[in-house]
């Protein structure tokens, strides 16, 4: 099959578009022929060696982790989808691999394609549609009435968080270009702070929530915002102790996420709110419900470009840029 490929780490390095043999399938997985690709920043961070310490992968390496596709085989205990089934998901660590022609997922990570979606809708969902489930729903149980600062609503993660916590009746607040106003306001922010004119902290207070996704003096500034006893989610870092245990770190990588995070917990404790780090998993159930929202209506993908396939390199870029409103795909077939 053609894949591109990543040899070595290296930052901006491009990869190769070859032939390589179609990975082979494990029991409890179905191999999706790839119609859509989403591209993530995790895939450039991933190609630059920022997780290489947690995420041990072999090279040579495909990247990609959003797929929309069609169901073309399965292993012998799946029992959820068959041959034929238009599925998308976020496909699993260390079997990622979607900027592809075939990639394998785990039975418990697919999902059916939303029908009012194309491939390449439904290809921008995944990744960071569960990011959004998981920070908002899963960690901070978003509840109708309360606040949430989303940080950078005009990317891929912020236009779908935005429209969760409205759907669950939260009032919302958001950062953005003066550009991109309009746009997060149709998505159903409350508050739209132009970050180039305005600093947030003397705009917001007594926030319940904020999904951080920036530097480390943002993280530091949204603990201020925060009401005592709100939470701050960071998709962006530092990990936290209970990360480590997620992912089963050995015991110096534990302590070293221990010392990384050991400021902000710090700072956290002293404000009476809580920190807690996200690293989104790959999440079958969680993608249903997804769907349920998607097709009803509540919550729509917002797409900046789709690329051709043999354009992938240039798609990766075009996300590492930070301009990109909404998501960037790639158009497999």
């Amino acid at each position: 099959m053609k894949a591109f490929v990543l040899d070595r780490y290296g930052k901006q390095r491009a990869l190769q578009l070859t032939e390589v043999p179609v990975p082979e399938l494990r029991d409890d997985e179905a191999l999706v022929e790839v119609h859509a690709a989403g591209v993530n920043l995790l895939d450039a961070k991933i190609r630059s060696g920022e997780f290489k310490l947690i995420l041990r992968y072999g090279m040579p390496l495909v990247l990609g982790h959003d797929v929309a596709g069609v169901v073309v085989k399965v292993g012998a205990r799946v029992r959820q989808f068959k041959v034929g089934d238009e599925v998308y998901a976020r496909a699993d660590d260390f079997r990622i691999g979607s900027f592809a022609e075939f990639v394998p997922v785990k039975e418990s990570s697919l999902a059916l394609k939303p029908t009012t979606l194309t491939m390449a809708e439904a290809a921008s969902l995944p990744l960071v549609a569960l990011t959004a489930w998981q920070a908002l729903v899963e960690m901070a149980a978003l509840k109708r009435g309360q606040s949430v600062f989303v940080q950078a609503g005009s990317g891929g993660v912020g236009t779908f968080a935005i429209q969760l916590a409205k759907q669950r009746g939260a009032r919302v607040a958001t950062t953005t270009s003066s550009a991109n106003v309009d746009m997060v306001r149709r998505l159903g922010a409350d508050i739209v702070i132009d970050y180039k004119t305005q600093d947030f902290e003397g705009v917001l207070r007594d926030q319940d929530v904020v999904l951080n996704s920036q530097d480390g003096k943002t993280l530091t500034k949204s603990l201020r915002v925060l009401k005592p006893g709100g939470k701050l989610i960071s998709i962006s870092g530092p990990p936290d102790p209970a990360f480590g245990r997620q992912i089963a770190a050995p015991a110096m990588l534990r302590a070293a996420l221990w010392l990384l995070s050991m400021g902000v917990r710090r700072q956290a404790r002293s404000r009476g709110v809580d920190y807690r780090f996200l690293f989104m998993r790959a999440e079958g159930k969680q993608l249903r419900e997804i769907t349920r929202l998607v097709e009803a209506g509540a919550i729509h993908p917002v797409i900046d470009k789709v690329y051709p396939f043999e354009s992938t390199n240039e798609a990766l870029a075009h996300v590492e840029g930070g301009r990109a409103k909404g998501k960037v795909v790639v158009a497999v077939r």
